[in-house]
């Protein structure tokens, strides 16, 4: 099993705390970087680079008009990276509530883009060391949820690896969509 498996199914249930909210991370999918073709570090470009530095730093990319937060897990020449899908807000919620607007809670951090809305992680935050306590990094563990595993969502090539990862009967976690040229 790759090392970023190991690491994407490590982080379900640690915390990650962004900008005053912190939500207990439910949902993730695994990106083998060159190994991968679903990967953004598959083919080296300016926008993937940061995949190929230093792990736990974080990889904002915009998608669909919202930004996205991965986890770089390296190895450097690797370049894998974990896309934190879903999260439960556990603390700041009233800030995430203004972030999101009037869902409720428990969609306040479903899916990647509004996860990162909740706990507003932007371009701004490429690059941040997820070690470092400020402003957006990564806690403790606040459980070991029983995981699922399944094919990843939304992505053509490789679609039907089995590296995306929940936390069983979660209701903060994203609906599975497959890509319709998958």
């Amino acid at each position: 099993m790759p090392e970023v498996v190991e690491r994407a199914r490590d982080l379900v249930g640690r915390l990650l705390h962004g900008h005053g909210v912190v939500a207990r991370i439910t949902e993730v999918e695994a990106y083998g970087g060159i190994e991968d073709p679903a990967s953004h570090a598959y083919v080296r470009t300016p926008r993937s680079e940061i995949m190929y530095g230093p792990p736990w730093r974080l990889y904002v990319y915009r998608i669909h008009g919202h930004h996205a937060a991965n986890v770089v897990t390296g190895p450097t020449e690797l370049a894998a990276a974990v896309l934190i899908r879903a999260g439960e807000i556990v603390e700041g919620i009233e800030l995430a509530r203004e972030r999101r607007g009037p869902v409720a809670d428990h969609a306040l951090g479903r899916g990647p883009g509004n996860l990162t809305k909740a706990l507003g992680i932007t371009s701004l935050d490429l690059g941040t060391d997820l070690l470092d306590p400020v402003p957006v990094f990564l806690g403790e563990r606040a459980d070991r949820p029983t995981l699922v595993a399944g094919p990843r969502v939304g992505v053509r090539l490789n679609a039907d690896a089995p590296w995306r990862f929940w936390a069983q009967d979660d209701p903060t976690v994203s609906a599975y969509r497959r890509h319709p040229r998958a």
